[in-house]
Parts: C-alpha cells; sequence; structure tokens
C-alpha cells in the first residue's frame, strides 16, 4: 500500500511505537537502516544501545539516494505496479515450474529453495552462465539444509527481464535436478 512499508500494508501504523527499517534492499540497495519512534523510546536507544553508540552516520550520497526513492516510490504508482506486477509473474511461474519459493506472495525478495548448499552454489554458477547473477545462500547465513538463492525483483525489471529469469532457472533446474 504506497510503498511505506510492512505497517502500512498490514494496516497497522497506528499500533506502532517503534520502526526499525533498513535501506538496504528495498532502497536500491543502500546500505544502512534507521530507528523512529516516540521520543522516550530514541532517547534511550541512543544512550543505550552499543550498536547505536559504535555506529557511523549514513553516507550523505545514502541518504540522498534513499530520499529520491522515496519520492520517486510516493509520486509514481505505476513503480508499485510493476514491481507487483514483476513479483506475481515470476513467483507464480516459478511455482508452476515446481520450484519452492517462501515467503509472501507479494514480497519481491523471493527465496529461492533448494534445501543442499552445494547445490545452491552450483546452480548459481549456472546461472551467472545464463547470464543471471545470483547468489547461493547456504548455512551458517540461513539455517543447515535450507540453502537457497535469493532474487531481489525491481520496478526497473522489464517484464521480458523477469522472462528471462525465470526461463534461466527452468533451464538450470532441467540441467541440475
Amino acid at each position: 500500500r504506497g510503498g511505506r512499508g510492512s505497517p502500512s500494508f498490514f494496516n497497522v501504523e497506528d499500533k506502532i511505537d517503534v520502526l526499525n527499517s533498513t535501506l538496504g534492499k528495498s532502497m536500491g540497495g543502500a546500505s544502512g537502516g534507521f530507528s523512529t519512534g516516540v521520543k522516550e523510546f530514541i532517547d534511550l536507544q541512543r544512550q543505550k544501545s552499543r550498536p547505536y553508540l559504535f555506529s557511523n552516520a549514513i553516507a550523505p550520497p545514502v541518504v540522498a539516494g534513499t530520499l529520491k526513492a522515496l519520492d520517486v516510490v510516493q509520486g509514481d504508482e505505476t513503480v508499485l505496479e510493476q514491481l507487483r506486477s514483476n513479483t506475481k509473474q515470476f513467483r507464480t511461474q516459478m511455482k508452476e515450474a515446481g520450484f519452492t519459493i517462501t515467503g509472501s506472495d507479494s514480497c519481491a525478495i523471493a527465496p529461492v529453495m533448494l534445501g543442499d548448499a552445494k547445490l545452491a552454489s552450483t546452480f548459481a554458477d549456472k546461472m551467472l552462465e545464463q547470464g543471471i547473477y545470483v547468489i547461493g545462500f547456504s548455512y551458517p547465513v540461513v539455517p543447515k539444509g535450507q540453502a537457497r538463492i535469493r532474487v531481489q525483483l525491481s520496478a526497473s525489471h522489464t517484464t521480458e527481464e523477469v522472462q528471462r529469469l525465470i526461463d534461466a532457472f527452468k533451464a538450470v533446474k532441467k540441467e541440475l535436478l
């Protein structure tokens, strides 16, 4: 709903006292994050939180890029519509092809579950041979036996690019499984 995060998506904004978020995946791959909330909590966090005490300020270019990304998302609903379309296309067709995709069907971060760590690594290498760059995640990043390739869809991907991604997954699956 409007690209305003999970509280907005689940319509619980009025029930949230503290919001922590990252400036990574949803904001174009930047780094850093933030906490916002009631003044008393933020004051306590500034005084007692070790990560806060030993952290660095977010770099000005990251702030500028994040603000621009927020302007785009809030000012143009077609961007979110494209992201939703790409997400639906990928998740639907991948499941039809027999892949296990975890998480919410509306989430643009789509873990393609493969289970075996070696398989995830080999699968990622084969995807690169297809011209698709993905990374296999395995233990200790994820629990043992839950290795995966995490796909991060974007509104900047075209329908054709998403289809090419799906076709590459199918081709590598046919080769390896």
